[in-house]
């Protein structure tokens, strides 16, 4: 069913694709894809991609990890892609609760992640990506060797954004508004053309994305509701309590953007400090959307990404920070 998937000149589907629907407990059907690679070293990398990011975005990573040992299978979030959108508006991108996230996440690996893909596994997420995966975390560690992290959404960058944006939500979802747009809260990169992104330097990469949303604009959504604002703070706040910390024992390795515009950067690496297993790289000079990025900062993240995900098909899962760091 690699017709599920679409193309542009510039971003061809990669060759053996492998795409279909999965229908959530509450109905949803979540569109996800499987890029086998026979004779992979590195076993499967579980792309989970960002807000408002789809699967036909992530081609040239599939492509640069199949180069590097690594199968991929990935997913659209319910709301987004080429997954059914919850509201009658398909503009705009919503959701009730990150917990919906990871009931969808934790099917995708009951159906199709555990049955299908080459072991072991090893999680690619970015941003609100990496922040669900943080949320599963603590289930995923029977089923995954491994988590690399790109500027995951811990918190906004901006100082006072954190609580605007949570005083703002709580009032709109408290008078009953929860499905209405925030102010300002369109689509990243989509604000005049290249010069105005906040989130890559790559100009033939952002006009390749630009492209792909162009010529398949249902694969978009252009505004952030009141409520997905609110899960995402909640969400956000969940992870960061300590005694939820303490229960992430997964070996993590984060990467973070020099030059992140959107989420915090000092952020995360505190983060990464509260984790037993955990450290935090910083590619000085990238935007947010690392893998949209120029070859200089992509290749620093592939590159982390093999070295740190090359052991676990190789030997033992480190147990410790100690492990975990000499692994990166």
């Amino acid at each position: 069913m690699a017709d599920l998937l679409r193309k542009t000149p510039d971003n061809p589907v990669p060759k053996g694709a492998v795409a279909g629907m999965m229908t959530a407990g509450d109905g949803v059907r979540i569109r996800h894809a499987h890029f086998p690679l026979p004779g992979g070293e590195g076993g499967t990398a579980i792309i989970l991609p960002g807000r408002n990011e789809c699967i036909e975005k992530y081609f040239e990573t599939v492509g640069d990890l199949a180069a590097r040992g690594f199968a991929a299978v990935t997913l659209d979030w319910r709301g987004q892609g080429g997954s059914d959108r919850l509201l009658r508006d398909p503009r705009r991108g919503h959701v009730d609760s990150f917990d919906d996230y990871v009931a969808d996440l934790d099917q995708f690996f009951r159906e199709i992640v555990l049955p299908d893909c080459r072991p072991p596994f090893t999680v690619l997420g970015h941003s609100m990506g990496g922040l669900i995966a943080l949320l599963a975390a603590p289930d995923l560690a029977s089923r995954v060797e491994r988590m690399v992290l790109l500027a995951p959404l811990l918190s906004l960058r901006e100082p006072r954004a954190p609580f605007a944006a949570k005083l703002l939500a709580n009032l709109y979802f408290a008078i009953g508004l929860g499905a209405r747009p925030m102010p300002g809260g369109g689509r990243r990169g989509s604000e005049g053309g290249f010069e105005h992104n906040r989130v890559t330097s790559d100009p033939r990469r952002h006009a390749r994305n630009q492209a792909l949303f162009r010529e398949h604009p249902e694969l978009g959504v252009e505004l952030l509701t009141a409520g997905w604002l609110r899960a995402a703070i909640i969400a956000m706040e969940r992870v960061s309590a300590p005694d939820f910390m303490a229960r992430i024992r997964l070996p993590v390795l984060f990467l973070a953007a020099g030059a992140d515009r959107v989420v915090s950067t000092p952020a995360i690496e505190r983060y990464a400090r509260g984790l037993r297993a955990a450290r935090a790289l910083t590619i000085d000079g990238a935007q947010h959307e690392i893998l949209q990025e120029i070859d200089l900062y992509r290749e620093q993240a592939l590159a982390a990404f093999t070295a740190f995900a090359r052991p676990a098909a190789k030997g033992p899962r480190a147990g410790t920070g100690e492990e975990a760091a000499r692994a990166g």
